[in-house]
């Protein structure tokens, strides 16, 4: 995906974090993590794997199931030696773990009394994988590494922003495809495959990858809980929908969700709508170097403060690489508390959303930090879509 210049840049700051946080050996298992330092990327982290970094090593260790090993070899700048494998007895196991092995392999290495960082809170490093690397290599501290290389990729490269502006494109096209499908008489499913087929097909010029999440398009009530997927319902005159999306690119996400109508527009819906795009003109107006996360979620409660509403959850959260369950970084997130400074070339999805108690109305936008200021992936109409009525 990258050149190998930009991956040992990449491998030199993570190092540095490591020394910062005292830690001589990373065992990552977070794929958005392993994909970012190596380039592997395959559909296997449903089985153990993990990317090793030594602080005094200058390539990384891959280690993973013996099927999955070619395609270390064919995704990553590593050498063939630096890529290992469990053998599939240990897959699913009840006896062993692919934890022992990886606790073994550091152990033969010498690595098994040091400071070794762990994600311990990312969504594939199990309890049991703990509990095998404590059995395995009792004289290591384990220490929680959680976030570190999370944070290294807070800050994107001009190849990588041009693989976000890419995945813009996508999303616009997603939804336009969605705005054209929905209607009355046609099923939420049908919809969801029209996003998903416009996602995958990308443009004329560039593909598009599969996303972290699938479509989450709520209709009516149910639009009250933003995280709802689709049904095999049909669309009836009156409905409002909210749909959340988002395109991806070589694995970078730019997220967007819009809110349509089908039929003439609710008062109460084209009100929220109002409040939540004059409150984004307003936050992206101060959004620019130097302000922190926390300043970007007051402007967003001072707008829409004004017009007597309020909002508890986090506006917005860092974006770009990622796999399955979601997109977010895991590091900034737009809230009270929240005083990491922004800086250019981060990146955002900002996403005040309001939800009540009978319907929710949803509109977002993803943001690049510049020198100056913001720039907004897409350029997409941020008004409820009124889908006329055939």
């Amino acid at each position: 995906m990258f050149s190998v210049e930009e991956y040992k840049i990449r491998m030199n700051k993570t190092k540095q974090k490591m020394l910062e946080y005292g830690m001589e050996v990373l065992v990552l298992s977070n794929p958005s993590n392993m994909c970012y330092l190596t380039g592997y990327d395959a559909w296997s982290f449903y089985v153990h794997q993990v990317v090793i970094v030594f602080v005094d090593e200058e390539e990384p260790l891959w280690i993973g199931r013996g099927m999955d090993a070619r395609g270390a070899e064919l995704t990553t700048w590593m050498s063939k030696p630096n890529i290992l494998y469990y053998p599939d007895d240990y897959v699913q196991s009840t006896i062993k773990h692919p934890m022992d092995f990886v606790a073994a392999e550091l152990e033969y290495r010498g690595k098994g009394s040091r400071k070794i960082g762990i994600e311990m809170d990312t969504f594939y490093y199990t309890a049991k994988s703990h509990e095998r690397l404590e059995v395995g290599m009792p004289e290591a501290e384990l220490k929680d590494a959680g976030g570190l290389v999370n944070w290294v990729r807070a800050y994107k490269s001009e190849a990588e922003i041009s693989y976000m502006r890419n995945a813009a494109k996508i999303v616009e096209n997603a939804m336009q495809a969605a705005y054209d499908k929905v209607g009355v008489g046609v099923r939420e499913n049908e919809v969801a495959a029209a996003i998903s087929h416009a996602q995958i097909y990308g443009s004329d010029v560039f593909g598009g990858d599969y996303t972290s999440m699938v479509p989450m398009i709520p209709t009516g009530k149910y639009t009250a809980s933003p995280h709802l997927n689709w049904t095999d319902k049909k669309y009836r005159e009156g409905d409002a929908l909210t749909i959340e999306i988002a395109g991806c690119y070589k694995r970078y996400h730019v997220p967007m969700a819009r809110t349509v109508c089908i039929g003439q527009i609710p008062d109460y819906v084209r009100e929220a709508g109002k409040v939540i795009t004059d409150g984004i003109q307003e936050t992206l107006a101060i959004m620019k170097p130097g302000i922190t996360a926390e300043e970007v979620n007051s402007a967003w409660s001072r707008a829409i403060a004004r017009h007597g509403y309020e909002k508890n959850s986090r506006i917005g959260y860092s974006i770009g690489m990622s796999y399955p369950p979601d997109w977010g970084e895991h590091t900034v997130s737009f809230r009270e508390g929240d005083r990491t400074i922004l800086e250019p070339n981060m990146t955002f999805h900002l996403m005040p959303g309001l939800w009540f108690d009978e319907f929710g109305v949803a509109i977002t936008e993803s943001v690049l930090v510049t020198d100056t200021g913001i720039e907004k992936f897409t350029s997409f109409d941020q008004q409820i879509y009124e889908k006329p009525v055939v």
